[in-house]
């Protein structure tokens, strides 16, 4: 059967299913940023410093680059609502250990669980949801399964937290297993195999792995260094909101939980936009997103003394920032594929970006103060525009999603970094 024709069988619209994808990604993200949300508590109950506590986020972060790829690979050969719930199990394990443990070195071991079984589940959700929906709507489908990330930012963070504050730290871990729980049933229940993975593992590598000839094409390497880059512009500055906006701005202590909800309703708004714009106009959507974070970034760092501009400048970092992630998704598909492994290691990229904002932006506030890591975002910023510009040279990923192989530019002609191989694959039944 030819692509054209198989992608007739593909919904036109976002199914319910991607929805669902989206609740398991909430709960990751729950699980997460849960710890960052009870640090008192968990330093008491753990009998350590808060520094410590703050090593659990950089450990999580860190299991979810370096062990999520390994994990999706592990499960390659397995049909992906197979390895989703896999994922779910290992995930599970993971909290209810978090909810048992009588000692730090316990809870280091629940985070790395957590942390790897996360990110593999993003690739395999993403991967899943692309799969499930038309060329012409990935994107969308894309935010769909984000919006399980700005809602776990927006609401499962102050749910687990106020849980935490209320009934002990082990009762947010215990409630985060409940939701997994729940998100595992409902997955079991509402989704289905992709037709063209139904009988097929998770992934396109064969046996030999040559599928991982992606990583020499230098539009994909491009595609991950922008991700990374656009990220850590973000996380530079979202990881220092609280003591930028209480010690510089002014905010007292009890407005800020407010300002960081109003700005989680703009990175929901604009994940939303991002994802109507990104099959068609996947580069400019970047571009202009990018551009426009710098732009939200320089302003936050000239004007952080001053409170209305302050605010304003914060919610536009989180509408265009972190937001990106359905233009990020599709270009990374275009000069990739949509295999979860190709998902889940854009995934770590993302982490990377992550870690290096936050953990750069802390060793330069010591020299040069709370507003050096917003400057650091402006210089990441920056250099993702870099990374974001070549892509202009590709027609394919320049151009709206094409509805068949002859219209996506998979050829010797129109992309030279597509090899002969995929061009098979192309047209494989």
């Amino acid at each position: 059967m030819s692509t054209a024709i198989a992608s007739t069988k593909k919904a036109a619209t976002v199914p319910s299913a991607v929805y669902v994808l989206a609740a398991g990604v909430f709960a990751m993200v729950t699980s997460e940023f849960t710890v960052a949300g009870l640090m008192p508590q968990l330093a008491q109950g753990l009998g350590v410093g808060i520094s410590e506590i703050g090593y659990l986020v950089t450990i999580f972060a860190v299991a979810m680059a370096v062990g999520g790829p390994p994990l999706t690979y592990a499960l390659l050969k397995v049909p992906p609502k197979t390895a989703l719930m896999v994922v779910f199990v290992i995930f599970l394990v993971g909290n209810v250990i978090a909810a048992l443990a009588t000692g730090y070195p316990m809870m280091v071991v629940a985070r790395i669980i957590s942390g790897a079984a996360s990110q593999a589940y993003f690739g395999i959700a993403v991967s899943m949801s692309v799969q499930m929906v038309d060329e012409r709507v990935r994107g969308r489908a894309v935010a769909v399964v984000m919006n399980g990330l700005m809602l776990g930012t927006l609401l499962g963070l102050p749910f687990a937290t106020f849980v935490g504050s209320n009934l002990g730290w082990q009762a947010a871990f215990w409630t985060i297993s409940a939701i997994t729980l729940l998100a595992a049933a409902l997955t079991l229940a509402v989704v289905r195999n992709p037709a063209s993975q139904s009988d097929e593992g998770t992934g396109s590598l064969p046996p030999s792995g040559s599928g991982l000839t992606v990583l020499r094409r230098p539009q994909f390497i491009l595609a991950l260094a922008s991700s990374t880059l656009i990220i850590g512009a973000t996380f530079s500055a979202f990881s220092f909101f609280t003591p930028i906006l209480t010690e510089i701005t002014g905010f007292p202590d009890g407005i800020v939980p407010i300002l960081l909800l109003a700005y989680g309703a703009a990175t929901l708004l604009g994940n939303c936009v991002v994802g109507r714009l990104a099959d068609r106009h996947t580069i400019s959507t970047l571009l202009v997103g990018a551009g426009l974070n710098a732009l939200f970034l320089a302003g936050f760092a000239l004007f952080t003394d001053l409170p209305p501009l302050a605010l304003v400048f914060m919610l536009g970092i989180g509408l265009v920032g972190v937001t990106m992630n359905p233009a990020m998704a599709v270009r990374i598909q275009r000069s990739g594929s949509t295999a979860p492994l190709v998902n889940t290691i854009h995934g770590s990229f993302i982490t990377l970006g992550i870690i290096i904002g936050s953990a750069a932006g802390s060793a330069l506030i010591p020299a040069f103060g709370l507003r050096a890591p917003i400057v650091l975002g402006v210089i990441l910023a920056i250099l993702a525009i870099a990374a974001i510009l070549p892509a202009l040279s590709s027609p394919y990923l320049r151009r709206g999603a094409p509805t068949n192989a002859s219209e996506s530019g998979l050829d010797r002609t129109s992309v030279s970094s597509v090899t002969e191989e995929d061009v098979r694959a192309e047209a494989r039944p």
